[in-house]
């Protein structure tokens, strides 16, 4: 009898103690959870609100577009939407939580890639002497036979038959690839889409440690001319066979000069050594029209960017594309 008493006993210390050390597992689980969830509702409003940010940001931007129009339609690097600083600056007093950062980047000053093929289907004389210009640049390391595949290449992906064009490369040559794909034979729609191309490499395109890619100084959007008073230096070079480096400098000089006039296309003639030198009128512009709004919201260690494209008309500003990461 006394032996089954100490049994019970023992039984019901070891039932009890399981019982304590479930309630403690519940206890800690349910503690966890609530955390769990409280650290989720935080974040979920902490997004929510850098995406509020990161929008007010990218929606003053395009209000700053329209009213740069209605100032003029000459567009240079001395107006208040190319200083991204004093854009950020600016906004900054917006938000009592977090901060902004806004850039806006004309893409009127970069070579406009659909333009290469006419409403024809055939090359733009003075598009294809652009653009092979620039891939020739020895920034990039190609040699001219190379630079004139990419070229042709480049032509038939836009252009709407299926004719090889020199060594370009049709539906013929993506097919047989390994993992084949049709040639798009349609303009270009996102500049990512030129891995696809026949010799256009990711290295080309992104660039790498040792060199630039090119994807930062094309557009899949415009009429094909280029804003001489944004564009890029590498882009001016590209604009004739004429224009070495030390131009390139005196044009860029030229044009920080507040007291110069940029109205006229053809200011570029007033450069020292450049009144000789000839570009094409198609080529240039001074107004711009698509611009790259880049607008991030920080608060504390997080941060939520929108990167858009929109086109500037007479009355609106209009948004082509539009992406949160």
């Amino acid at each position: 009898m006394v032996t089954l008493l100490k049994e019970s006993k023992g039984i019901a210390l070891i039932l009890t103690i399981l019982m304590v050390g479930l309630i403690v597992v519940l206890t800690l689980q349910f503690n966890t959870s609530m955390r769990s969830n409280l650290f989720a509702a935080a974040n979920l409003s902490d997004g929510i609100k850098l995406g509020c940010i990161a929008r007010s940001g990218f929606n003053g931007a395009c209000a700053l577009l329209h009213e740069d129009r209605s100032s003029g339609n000459v567009d240079t690097l001395q107006e208040l939407w190319a200083q991204s600083g004093v854009l950020s600056e600016n906004a900054a007093i917006l938000f009592d939580e977090g901060r902004v950062s806004v850039r806006i980047m004309d893409l009127s000053g970069r070579i406009q890639i659909n333009q290469l093929v006419d409403q024809n289907g055939q090359y733009n004389d003075a598009q294809k002497g652009l653009l092979l210009r620039f891939l020739s640049s020895p920034e990039f390391g190609l040699d001219p036979e190379a630079a004139e595949n990419i070229v042709d290449a480049l032509k038939d992906w836009i252009d709407s038959d299926n004719e090889v064009t020199r060594f370009g490369a049709e539906d013929s040559y993506y097919q047989a690839l390994e993992v084949p794909y049709p040639c798009k034979n349609a303009p270009v729609e996102f500049l990512e889409e030129l891995q696809f191309v026949r010799g256009v490499t990711k290295e080309l395109l992104y660039g790498s440690s040792e060199k630039p890619g090119i994807l930062p100084y094309l557009s899949p959007y415009g009429d094909g001319r280029i804003n001489i008073n944004t564009a890029d230096p590498w882009v001016i070079r590209a604009l004739s066979d004429q224009i070495e480096q030390d131009l390139v400098d005196a044009i860029i000089e030229y044009r920080l000069d507040e007291d110069n006039d940029l109205s006229d296309a053809r200011w570029y003639k007033k450069v020292p050594g450049m009144s000789d030198v000839n570009i094409p009128e198609s080529l240039l512009t001074t107004s711009s029209t698509y611009f790259q709004i880049i607008s991030q919201g920080f608060r504390e260690a997080m941060s939520k960017r929108i990167v858009g494209v929109v086109e500037r008309q007479e009355e609106t500003v209009k948004i082509l594309s539009w992406k949160a990461e």
